[in-house]
């Protein structure tokens, strides 16, 4: 962890916060998703270090150190998009392995699509290929509950007023839990998604007090406009790219107890194959005790596949 070195780099006319180990022309870059930050990546950023790869991880516009755009509310994941384009431009990257986690895994396949010349392969956790609109699993998004927090986040106003009851490392403590475990969030139509978890519950057992603290004191800086309006305001919105196909080769890393294997739709769209419409080239394997948070969780066993992945197809 000391070795990571951070720097700013201009993307968009924003300073963009990029933490970056190793050197080489071999390079991957990890895109987090929420309430993650560059610093999610952690475990895997040294491991592929120490393999002869030259690690960087992206906080994006508005999360963590880098920088808001001046009108969060109308980010759009093609921002996001364009960022990853314009930090691998400033770093002087003509092309690199993307490994990206819940939310970050709509912007790499973006990437994948908009700009193939940039990818050399994507690995994704805790969501599979899919784009915003989510189009594969349109049919079964009529069942998903009212109280689901996806849907309570979506309504600008509501997550800002059940968060701000609360000081930033609870938010994020809350969350983390929360989304810990092997059911969806859903609450009561008089129950905010806070009140789900209590303030004093104690942390999964991979994730200590020093680790929530960092991500406390990340969120406390950058607070949740961003980070509400992408992902989660933005996200059934479709970005027309619905027809593309990924060329370059990809792996999905799913926990079997990530909570997200219940979302209306998914585990079938994964486990029948139905992903592979979308990326011909793509290899598929669960960790039967992981979680939502399986980079954090296990990070031996995922170490070991995104570098034995990467290992096969580097050019």
């Amino acid at each position: 962890m000391e070795k990571i070195q951070h720097n700013h780099v201009q993307a968009k006319g924003l300073k963009l916060h990029v933490a970056q180990i190793g050197t080489g022309p071999k390079v991957v870059a990890f895109l987090h998703g929420f309430p993650e930050i560059w610093y999610s990546w952690r475990h895997q950023m040294v491991a592929v270090a120490n393999a002869g790869y030259r690690a960087i991880s992206i906080d994006f516009r508005g999360y963590g150190l880098s920088e808001h755009p001046s009108e969060p509310e109308k980010a759009t994941f093609n921002d996001f998009v364009d960022d990853v384009v314009a930090v691998l431009d400033s770093l002087g990257i003509t092309k690199a392995h993307l490994v990206a986690k819940d939310f970050g895994a709509f912007v790499a396949a973006m990437v994948g699509i908009l700009h193939p010349d940039r990818v050399s392969t994507i690995i994704l956790l805790g969501v599979p290929f899919l784009l915003p609109g989510l189009s594969p699993l349109q049919s079964q998004l009529h069942l998903i509950p009212p109280g689901f927090y996806m849907l309570r986040w979506m309504v600008p106003g509501g997550a800002e007023a059940d968060f701000g009851r609360f000081d930033t490392k609870t938010v994020i403590r809350k969350v983390y839990i929360m989304f810990s475990g092997s059911l969806p969030p859903v609450a009561a139509d008089n129950q905010e998604i806070m009140e789900l978890i209590d303030s004093s519950a104690p942390l999964p057992g991979w994730l200590s007090e020093e680790d929530l603290a960092e991500y406390g004191s990340l969120y406390e800086k950058s607070g949740f406009r961003t980070a509400l309006q992408v992902p989660y305001r933005t996200m059934m919105l479709p970005c027309g790219l619905d027809d593309g196909k990924i060329r370059a080769s990809g792996l999905v890393i799913m926990g079997e107890k990530d909570y997200i294997m219940k979302f209306p739709g998914l585990e079938d769209y994964i486990r029948s194959g139905k992903v592979k419409e979308f990326v011909p080239n793509l290899d598929v394997t669960f960790l039967a005790q992981g979680t939502h948070f399986v980079q954090e969780q296990l990070p031996e066993e995922v170490n070991h596949l995104i570098i034995s992945f990467l290992n096969k197809h580097c050019e």
